[in-house]
């Protein structure tokens, strides 16, 4: 299938999973190894959000595009030193798991836009090889987010270990599930839920995900 056929049922697959689900679901292309022109493709489609993996790759593609109406994310880890290109740039941070982050991105978010949407990440595998914090650590970053003014606690995001065995997975975004709606009765504005990729997202939506992440379901193997 072509960009748009792949786009057309990716689309129909989520909206019918969110159906079931009873909720609304927010569907993030990743476009981290594509080129603009691909990003470019799925927008005159209709799609909005994309999500990079490396900083200095997205800032490319935002400014060969240069499209006011696009919303990107960071998904992937964030380094200190690129801390306050985030923070100017990107729309979303999915992918904080440090409190050493949260004043330098406050610090440098630019006056007069919206707050940086940022969704704290949970290894809630506890994978040694995969970033993200401890669910103990969630409480402590949760409050420094919501401290910084210039930073919009939304949610978690996680990237469960893979597995062939449905029921590991469903038992990792079963816990995502519980971690997420603690955070949401002890903090106003948090209705995120990110996890789920091309191989799992009905699976993650039908356990509680708001947010989904694909990539290769809608572009084909990465370049």
């Amino acid at each position: 299938m072509d960009s748009s056929e792949n786009y057309r049922a990716v689309r129909e697959r989520v909206a019918a999973a969110a159906q079931r689900a009873g909720r609304e679901v927010t569907l993030v292309a990743v476009s981290k190894t594509q080129p603009a022109a691909a990003v470019r493709r799925l927008a005159a489609l209709g799609q909005r959000a994309f999500g990079e993996n490396y900083v200095q790759e997205g800032l490319a593609k935002q400014r060969e595009l240069a499209d006011p109406g696009l919303e990107w994310h960071l998904i992937g880890p964030l380094q200190s030193n690129k801390a306050r290109e985030v923070a100017a740039h990107f729309d979303w941070l999915q992918s904080l798991d440090r409190i050493k982050l949260v004043d330098p991105l406050d610090r440098a978010r630019p006056a007069g836009v919206a707050p940086l949407n940022v969704l704290i990440q949970v290894n809630v595998d506890d994978e040694a090889s995969k970033s993200g914090c401890a669910p103990a650590q969630i409480g402590a970053l949760a409050a420094a987010v919501r401290a910084a003014p210039r930073l919009a606690l939304r949610g978690l995001m996680a990237i469960p270990a893979p597995a062939p065995d449905l029921e590991r997975r469903k038992a990792a975004f079963a816990r995502m599930r519980a971690l997420f709606e603690e955070l949401r009765r002890d903090h106003a504005g948090v209705d995120t839920l990110s996890m789920g990729m091309s191989a799992d997202f009905e699976l993650a939506i039908g356990a509680g995900a708001t947010m989904v992440r694909v990539g290769s379901a809608l572009f084909g193997s990465r370049i």
